[in-house]
């Protein structure tokens, strides 16, 4: 009874497999190439110039203090780079909770 009980739940198991490597070979790839590129705002590309701007200086010739306020331009720029990405934050706490809810449902 036992062999048979191993056995049932390793063809169950070997089965459950089976059309997920299925699935990943019919996927198409050409749709995948040609996505368009995005659109830069206006905003944001005024910021890049003015780092590409800041990159180009001939910064030899400043002073001290002009150098400490072209450092701290760039770092307000960066962040606000950083701040304006379109990405999407997940929490620690969403992540758990997504997970578990997947192990339930699936």
């Amino acid at each position: 009874m036992k062999k048979l009980s191993f056995y049932l739940m390793v063809m169950v198991l070997s089965l459950g497999a089976l059309p997920t490597t299925m699935f990943a070979a019919e996927k198409n790839i050409a749709a995948a190439v040609t996505t368009e590129p995005k659109e830069i705002p206006a905003e944001v590309q005024t910021m890049l110039n003015r780092l590409d701007e800041i990159k180009a200086m001939d910064k030899s010739s400043l002073n001290s203090s002009e150098r400490k306020e072209l450092r701290k331009e760039v770092r307000e720029i960066k962040s606000e780079l950083r701040s304006t990405g379109n990405g999407v934050y997940f929490s620690v706490g969403a992540i758990i909770i997504i997970i578990l809810l997947l192990i339930l449902l699936l």
